[in-house]
């Protein structure tokens, strides 16, 4: 049996000598060292694999948290909007119904006026039969009477001294009877009987009114037993309102 030594020096004569034999111990060694490196590079890269893993795991968790958190906001938003929507329809709901005690109001109130206009229609008739044996005075008195009666009204006369003739031409004194009713202004003109010419100096009173006062008008009235035909078309041209029996 050989010694280590003799052994030794066999291996090393054989490398010397034996030119095969020195390139296969060669390649051997050699293989050895590209699988000790092939080993390292694996630990390596199951290292960074791992980390990579960690990483990918710890993206998940903070997504799926993400997730979690904006499906809850937007159900809290939905059920807000929900909310809201519901507060809306209620208010919808009370809306119509106002509306609708208010239609049944403005009706009811329509029916009240449209009587008390057909009780002072009926009044300025029976004034109209007995209008031969009265002066104008008197049945302008008695017209201001059925229509504070009848529709409530407090009627007040404005006067002015038109020095430039606006209404008629040249100077002279102007009187208009004027309502107030719920902050607005009517203008009435209460008279026997109604001529042609009459609408348009009614209009120019209202007009000199509006001027003098800086207060608009709202609604124009004639209140009268006798209206001729063309002094009624005239009114309807002008937007002038007339009562008459």
């Amino acid at each position: 049996m050989l010694s280590n030594e003799e052994l030794k020096k066999r291996l090393l004569d054989m490398l010397e000598q034996d030119k095969d034999f020195r390139y296969a111990v060669a390649g051997a060694i050699g293989y050895k060292e590209i699988l000790d490196k092939f080993v390292a590079l694996e630990e390596r890269m199951n290292e960074r694999f791992a980390k990579v893993d960690e990483r990918f795991a710890s993206m998940q968790e903070e997504m799926d948290k993400r997730f979690l958190e904006l499906r809850k906001e937007m159900n809290e938003r939905f059920a807000k909007v929900d909310e809201r929507f519901a507060k809306v329809e209620e208010d919808i709901r009370d809306l119509r119904k106002d509306l609708n005690d208010l239609r049944k109001d403005m009706q009811e109130g329509f029916k009240r006026v449209d009587k008390r206009f057909e009780r002072m229609d009926m009044k300025i008739t029976a004034l109209g039969a007995r209008w031969g044996i009265m002066n104008e005075e008197s049945v302008r008195e008695a017209l201001k009477g059925i229509v504070g009666e009848e529709l409530g009204y407090t009627i007040g006369e404005w006067s002015i001294y038109d020095d430039e003739g606006y209404v008629y031409g040249y100077p002279s004194s102007i009187q208009l009877d004027i309502v107030i009713s719920d902050g607005k202004v009517i203008a009435l003109e209460l008279a026997s009987h109604v001529k042609r010419s009459d609408p348009f100096t009614l209009k120019k009173k209202v007009e000199l009114y509006r001027k003098k006062e800086g207060k608009e008008v709202s609604k124009i009235i004639f209140v009268t037993p006798f209206i001729d035909d063309d002094a009624r078309d005239a009114c309807n041209r002008l937007g002038i309102e007339v009562y008459t029996a």
